[in-house]
C-alpha cells in the first residue's frame, strides 16, 4: 500500500487500472474500490446483455487444510462441506451459537484436504477468527491468504465466450457453483464459475502480480462483445434484481438463516455437533409454527427510491422494514428488498407501501427474485 497513513483503505493489486480508467472509488469494508466508472445503468446493463468485468479483490480468501479440514468445516459452518466434491463450491454460513449469521460464505473443495473460504470484505477478520478459534481439537490449520490473491470476475452472457479467447480450460464442462485449476491469459488462475449478478460468468483467482496482465486481456479480448469495467454500483443493483442478499442488509448476527428465508443452508443431517445447530433448531421450529417476518420484494407503483431502513406500512400501521433499495435498470422501476410481517408476505397483498420521508408510496409485493435469466 502506497500511504503511509495505517487508517487508509487499502488498495488491490489493480488501483492504478481503476484510477486510469477514470473511476470514481470509494471506501468500502477498509479497501480502495472502484464505485462506477461512467454510468452505472450503463454498465449494469452490459452485465444483462454483454459483458461486465469487475475487480473483487476486497473479499477475503482462508484456506483451510489438513486431515480434519472437512470435520472442521463441518463443525464450523452451517452447511455440510463434507459432502462437497474436489472441484465443487457450495454457498452456506457461518453463524453464533445463537444462531445468529457472521456471514454469508463461498466455500470452494480444492483437493481431498483442502478448502477456500470466500468471506465478504467486512467480515474476513470476523470469520478467520471465528475458524481460527473453532478449530481447537481439530488436525487443520486455518490461514489468512487474503494477501495471496486477487479476484476478477467476467458477469454476463457473452462471459463464456470472451473467457474461452484466453484459455483452453474446459468451460463446457464446467458446471454452476464449481472451479478447476487452470491457465488464462498466460496466468495461473482457479475459474470458478460463481458470481453474483444472476447472469452467467466466472470469478478468477490469481496471484496479485498477474491482476493487472489478466484485465486487460480480458478487456482486450472481450472488446469485440461489449466488455465494460464494472464497479461496486451495478454490482448492487444486479444483485437486488436477482434477490441475492448482502450482509448487513439482509442478513445481521441479529437473524438466523431460517429468519432470512435460508434455511435450506442448514444441514441438520449431517455428521457431528456445529456451532448454533440448538439456536437453529429452535430457530426451525419457530419459522415453522409462527413464521416471523418473511423477505419479499416489492415494486414501486411511483417513481421514488426507497432505502435500507424505510417502514413499510400497511393500514397505517409498519409492517416491516427495507433492507436494500435502488432504481432497476431492468425493469425501469424502483425495487426494494424488505421483511415484513407474514400477513401481508403473500405476492399481491393489498394496500402495502413504503413510508418515504412521511409519504406512504404504494408497492407491489412480489415473490424474489424480481429477474432471472433465461436459461
Amino acid at each position: 500500500m502506497s500511504s503511509t497513513d495505517p487508517h487508509a483503505p487499502r488498495q488491490t493489486a489493480l488501483d492504478a487500472v481503476h484510477r486510469s480508467l477514470g473511476a470514481t472509488m470509494t471506501d468500502f469494508a477498509g479497501w480502495d474500490m472502484p464505485l462506477r466508472y461512467g454510468s452505472e445503468r450503463d454498465e449494469h446493463q452490459a452485465v444483462r446483455t454483454r459483458a461486465g468485468l469487475f475487480d473483487l479483490s476486497h473479499m477475503g480468501e482462508i484456506t483451510v487444510t489438513g486431515p480434519d479440514a472437512a470435520a472442521l468445516l463441518n463443525y464450523a459452518l452451517v452447511g455440510d462441506l463434507a459432502s462437497v466434491g474436489v472441484g465443487r463450491a457450495r454457498y452456506t454460513m457461518i453463524c453464533r451459537a445463537d444462531g445468529g449469521i457472521l456471514d454469508d460464505l463461498i466455500v470452494y473443495r480444492l483437493a481431498e484436504h483442502e478448502y477456500m473460504v470466500v468471506a465478504n470484505a467486512s467480515n474476513a477478520q470476523v470469520v478467520l477468527d471465528a475458524l481460527t478459534e473453532r478449530a481447537a481439537g481439530f488436525d487443520a490449520e486455518v490461514r489468512d491468504d487474503r494477501d495471496a490473491y486477487a479476484l476478477l470476475a467476467v458477469q454476463g452472457p457473452e462471459s463464456p465466450g470472451i473467457l474461452k479467447a484466453v484459455t483452453d480450460a474446459d468451460l463446457d464442462g464446467l458446471k454452476y457453483y464449481a472451479g478447476l485449476p487452470g491457465t488464462v491469459a498466460g496466468v495461473p488462475a482457479l475459474i470458478a464459475r460463481t458470481g453474483y449478478t444472476g447472469e452467467d460468468g466466472f470469478e478468477l483467482f490469481v496471484k496479485p502480480e498477474h491482476a493487472v496482465q489478466l484485465w486487460e486481456a480480458l478487456l482486450e479480448a472481450g472488446s469485440a462483445a461489449g466488455l465494460v469495467p464494472c464497479g461496486l454500483s451495478c454490482r448492487d443493483t444486479l444483485r437486488l434484481e436477482a434477490g441475492m442478499p448482502l450482509y448487513g442488509h439482509e442478513l445481521t448476527t441479529e437473524l438466523t438463516p431460517f429468519d432470512a428465508g435460508l434455511g435450506r443452508v442448514v444441514k441438520f443431517g449431517k455428521e457431528g455437533d456445529f456451532v448454533g445447530r440448538e439456536a437453529l433448531a429452535k430457530a426451525a421450529e419457530r419459522a415453522e409454527s409462527q413464521p416471523p417476518r418473511v423477505l419479499v420484494g416489492l415494486i414501486a407503483e411511483g417513481r421514488r427510491v426507497p432505502r435500507a431502513g424505510y417502514a413499510v406500512v400497511a393500514g397505517g400501521a409498519v409492517i416491516g422494514e427495507v433492507t436494500s433499495g435502488a432504481p432497476s435498470p431492468t425493469l425501469g422501476k424502483p425495487l426494494a428488498i424488505a421483511y415484513v410481517d407474514a400477513a401481508h408476505a403473500a405476492p399481491g397483498s393489498p394496500g402495502v407501501g413504503v413510508d418515504i420521508r412521511g409519504s406512504h408510496e404504494p408497492y407491489e409485493v412480489v415473490a424474489l427474485p424480481f429477474y432471472k435469466r433465461a436459461k
